[in-house]
């Protein structure tokens, strides 16, 4: 059983840590029978009326498990979690919903709104019926990205895989083949889409983040040339 928990508006603007790093640091918690399956940061809309930190940007920590008989306790550790890492000043905010909770058809058009239009307190409210949703501080703002970022998750057609597996921990340049066989597809967006071979290398530039495409993490490559790959997007320098 999947369940996801989004979090968001746990730091400041001079916090050594993010919102992205207490997701991360979530499945340390985890009761053992649960696992991490990955944690997703989504880009919300960014404008001058929105309050937020630094890329009005949240995260969704996609949980496994047996059944959802321990949601209630998840839910718990999850706020205990927030309470012990949040930045004072912040606005935290969490929600929590199984895959086959109802309320995932509307979270999911609530994250995909929160993309294009300036929303509310109260529009997360309404969306999240059903699910948890919590604030844990300061305006309680974090709600609304908590909430987006659950929707936007379980719609499996945005964001990109801050954690996943070993993603940490491959180097520079890894091969097609060792990628795929931790479950990370590599994808040519070049225009004759050629396929990558096993054998072939990926520069993933020191930064390797796989897009959240049809529920999966998906690494877009362009071909450089004699079994050679290199990742689309690198890294921000100014994060």
């Amino acid at each position: 059983m999947r369940i996801y928990f989004g979090f968001d508006d746990t730091d400041t603007a001079d916090s050594d840590r993010g919102t992205g790093k207490l997701a991360r640091w979530f499945e340390d918690v985890l009761p053992k029978s649960f696992y991490s399956r990955g944690v997703v940061r989504q880009q919300l809309l960014l404008d001058p009326s929105i309050p937020y930190t630094t890329h009005n940007s949240s995260a969704c920590a996609i949980i496994e498990g047996p059944d959802t008989s321990m949601v209630e306790e998840l839910i718990s550790q999850a706020v205990k979690h927030i309470e012990h890492h949040f930045i004072p000043g912040s606005d935290p905010g969490l929600c929590v919903a199984s895959e086959d909770n109802p309320a995932l058809s509307k979270l999911i058009h609530f994250g995909r709104t929160c993309t294009r239009k300036v929303v509310t307190q109260k529009d997360a409210i309404q969306a999240a019926a059903g699910a948890h949703l919590s604030g844990h501080g300061g305006t309680q703002d974090g709600i609304i990205g908590a909430a987006a970022a659950v929707g936007l998750t379980a719609h499996g057609w945005g964001g990109r895989f801050i954690e996943f597996g070993r993603l940490r921990d491959f180097p520079e340049r890894v091969s097609v083949f060792d990628l795929e066989q931790s479950q990370i597809t590599v994808v040519s967006i070049d225009r004759d889409a050629e396929v990558p071979a096993p054998e072939d290398v990926i520069d993933t530039k020191g930064w390797l983040r796989p897009r959240l495409w049809g529920g999966r993490p998906v690494l877009p490559v362009t071909h450089k040339g004699n079994g050679h790959w290199e990742i689309v997007w690198e890294k921000n320098r100014k994060e």
